[in-house]
């Protein structure tokens, strides 16, 4: 599936992330990009939050190590009122699996 996000306002989605929830993965760094925000969690470890086509959100645990990015898990068609709990499902990854797909229904 090709990825096709629009433009996000950074602030509208760490507001409904929340606060107190991008403190508690990324310890408030959050490095700002068109289509969403990177949230740098430990050891190599990212939390990536773009915005859909379809006005949702694609949350991905991604690692990087020597300049190269792996992916470790990716969750689609995550609604506003979900983003908060998916994000910080993403950012335990020593002892949560993530991924698998959307977020159903």
């Amino acid at each position: 599936m090709s990825d096709v996000f629009r433009q996000c306002d950074n602030r509208q989605l760490i507001a409904q992330i929340g606060v107190p929830t991008v403190l508690a993965i990324s310890g408030g760094r959050v490095m700002g990009r068109k289509t969403g925000i990177t949230l740098p969690v430990s050891n190599g470890y990212r939390v990536t939050v773009d915005l859909n086509h379809d006005d949702t959100y694609v949350v991905r645990r991604v690692f990087v190590r020597r300049g190269r990015a792996f992916d470790h898990g990716e969750m689609r068609g995550v609604y506003a009122e979900d983003v908060s709990e998916v994000a910080y499902a993403a950012s335990c990854f020593r002892n949560v699996p993530f991924g698998d797909g959307e977020v159903a229904a």
